[in-house]
């Protein structure tokens, strides 16, 4: 409701769509969040641009290791805490401040805006672009997604690439009913230890995938591509100190980009049913859920990969001889992203960085997914850019979540920059 009362307040036209309802775990259902469509009023002679952003965010509590309340915006020493202020709410927000500062100076808006908001996920939102490509967004001439982050702290960059994912469960049923250690320990076969075999056999140590095939799709790294990450202004040493980690799997810039960026990496991200308090339990869950990804990388295809990891946990799970049993689903999947940078898109938004910050961007991409870039692209065959606002230190989806406001101000400016320089190229174009 408060984005529909602000989009009004600077003019624009607000239009809810249903995108269906999730059912809960106790089997309640609720809907959706829904998406919004936001439209300004056109002027055939200005290029349209299609601005996509989220409005939903991450769960947060204070007792999760908040110095702040996480949903009461809070600045302090010229940083912004709270949850979404980097991740997506801030820039969603820039947007609409851009739009309320060319009405209030009464400034003219060189582009044609219209928005689309909504996460959670994404659920509907490939379904809903598709459809959206024939109605809402069928004359939009250039797309762009604010929802990542600068490669580090100092220098701003544009994101012309991002991994796809698939993203499994791997549910083992030993009983009906969870057990005493005490009484049943020693004379079952336990479903976490078949979990846990499983599991352990899906990546080594040092983050090779061990299911065969995987890598066989990979597409090979041209000339031009290896010799393109020696000017990008990135510091291995400075990326394990500002992520707090106690080391990294390589020493060098280029090995480590490339590995978040341009091979597939899988990760284990926990395991459902056991138990996770505080103290000793000593039970025997009857059934457990493992949850695990692969990112995936050009030319990977979530139906070959998934297929892969289907026929490699079987022969896993026949090598158990266990009596127990599973069920693997693959929740959602989808392909990598990968633009061509050198386009009106890209050219107005490196003049608008270098007009704002004084600085030629790095091109870059990135280990995360928002598989809705390659549907907007495909679906209306129009050129997708990210134009990042934040840091790589702003925290997205972390505690003490934030933005700083340099980025941030600054940020409101490279929009507005970046809309003035594509409209210049739009026409020059035509």
């Amino acid at each position: 409701d408060w984005i529909k009362v602000e989009a009004k307040k600077l003019g624009g036209k607000v239009n809810f769509v249903s995108v269906g309802e999730q059912t809960l775990a106790d089997g309640k259902k609720i809907p959706y969040p829904p998406i919004i469509e936001i439209s300004w009023e056109k002027d055939e002679s200005k290029p349209t641009l299609g601005i996509y952003a989220h409005y939903d965010v991450q769960p947060a509590y204070k007792e999760d290791g908040w110095n702040t309340e996480p949903f009461e915006m809070t600045e302090i020493d010229g940083k912004f805490y709270g949850r979404g202020t980097t991740d997506d709410k801030g820039p969603l927000i820039g947007w609409f401040l851009y739009i309320q500062f060319m009405q209030e100076l009464k400034q003219d808006i060189p582009a044609n805006l219209i928005e689309g908001t909504e996460e959670s996920g994404s659920h509907g939102m490939s379904e809903y672009i598709w459809e959206a490509s024939k109605g809402f967004i069928s004359d939009v001439d250039y797309f762009c997604i604010s929802d990542n982050y600068w490669l580090g702290t100092s220098k701003p960059c544009l994101t012309y690439g991002l991994r796809g994912i698939c993203y499994w469960e791997l549910e083992v049923k030993c009983c009906g009913k969870d057990l005493h250690s005490g009484v049943f320990g020693g004379a079952v076969h336990e479903g976490m230890t078949d979990l846990m075999a499983v599991m352990s056999k899906l990546v080594s140590p040092d983050g090779k995938i061990l299911i065969p095939n995987i890598n066989k799709a990979v597409r090979v790294v041209t000339k031009e591509e290896d010799e393109s990450y020696a000017s990008i202004d990135f510091d291995p040493k400075k990326f394990q100190a500002e992520s707090k980690l106690l080391g990294t799997q390589y020493p060098d810039k280029k090995s480590t980009l490339m590995h978040r960026w341009r091979y597939p990496s899988l990760s284990l991200h926990g395991i459902e049913g056991c138990w996770s308090g505080t103290g000793a339990k000593t039970v025997i869950p009857g059934v457990v859920i493992g949850k695990f990804s692969i990112r995936l990388v050009p030319d990977m295809d979530p139906k070959d990969v998934h297929k892969n990891v289907e026929e490699y946990i079987a022969s896993l799970w026949k090598d158990l001889k266990t009596p127990n049993s599973y069920d693997l689903r693959l929740l959602h999947g989808a392909k990598a992203w990968v633009s061509d940078p050198n386009n009106n898109n890209f050219a107005a938004a490196r003049t608008a960085t270098k007009n704002v910050y004084g600085v030629e961007p790095d091109l870059t991409r990135e280990g995360g997914s928002i598989p809705i870039a390659l549907d907007f692209e495909e679906a209306t065959g129009k050129t997708m850019m990210l134009l990042p606002m934040g840091a790589a230190d702003d925290g997205a989806h972390s505690q003490n979540e934030k933005v700083d406001a340099r980025n941030y101000f600054n940020g409101i400016k490279l929009f507005g920059s970046y809309i003035e320089e594509l409209a210049k190229l739009h026409k020059a174009s035509k």
